[in-house]
């Protein structure tokens, strides 16, 4: 298990949150993987604290649906749901094709402007091969765009249920293929607003988060163990 150790557990900040926040990048950038065990005991002791705000971070890890507590036996990262996977994507195509639509429809300058920089910055990650940098940027034009809306609680709702969707993003890192692609799609999604045609950026974001659905077969054969199918889940 790899976790970055935090600076310090930081007084002004409770532990537990801490502690949960630290789990939840771990499991969802996959330094911890899909099919591990978390003990209470280890966690404690790496980051200097008790057992009590570690067992309520695992509570909280639960309720997103990354860990599973097993009564006397042990907390599991749970493995990549493919169910779970494809319920998200189609939420969230549902939320950020409306979303798109009112950007396309009525943008202000600003919100452009802001948007036209994090392209910038894509383009220069995608130069330099940084899948890492490339990553956090994808996920912040996302919320650009909620927020050019003015649906920025709507990108609360999201970011909670593509837990699932993240974790499959930062499985097929290690190719930079799928990076290419989703930058070329921004491309033609921001041409789109740009143009102010909604249809047409409505059909482009959904293409663009339809792309899953083909890295999620590859990496269902590739790393099979990482991902669960329902009549093992319902064993545990």
């Amino acid at each position: 298990m790899l976790l970055d150790p935090l600076d310090r557990i930081r007084s002004s900040e409770p532990v537990a949150r801490q502690i949960r926040q630290a789990l939840h990048q771990a499991i969802v950038t996959m330094r911890i993987r899909p099919g591990e065990m978390l003990s209470e005991k280890d966690i404690a002791a790496r980051f200097g604290v008790s057992r009590q705000p570690v067992r309520e971070a695992f509570i909280k890890l639960g309720e997103a649906g990354l860990v599973r507590i097993l009564p006397q036996r042990g907390t599991l990262v749970v493995k990549i749901s493919r169910v779970l996977v494809e319920d998200a994507r189609f939420l969230r195509s549902a939320v950020e094709a409306a979303v798109i639509r009112e950007v396309a429809q009525s943008t202000d300058a600003r919100s452009l402007t802001m948007l036209e920089g994090n392209m910038d910055h894509q383009r220069r990650s995608v130069e330099a091969g940084d899948t890492q940098t490339f990553y956090f940027l994808d996920n912040e034009f996302h919320r650009l765009l909620a927020t050019a809306a003015g649906r920025i609680t709507a990108w609360g709702v999201v970011e909670d249920m593509k837990l699932q969707m993240d974790r499959v993003r930062y499985l097929s890192m290690s190719d930079p293929a799928p990076m290419h692609v989703a930058m070329e799609q921004h491309e033609v999604i921001m041409e789109a607003v740009l143009a102010r045609d909604p249809d047409r950026a409505e059909a482009a974001m959904k293409r663009h988060l339809s792309e899953i659905r083909l890295s999620l077969n590859e990496l269902c054969e590739k790393y099979p163990d990482l991902f669960e199918d329902q009549e093992q889940a319902d064993r545990l």
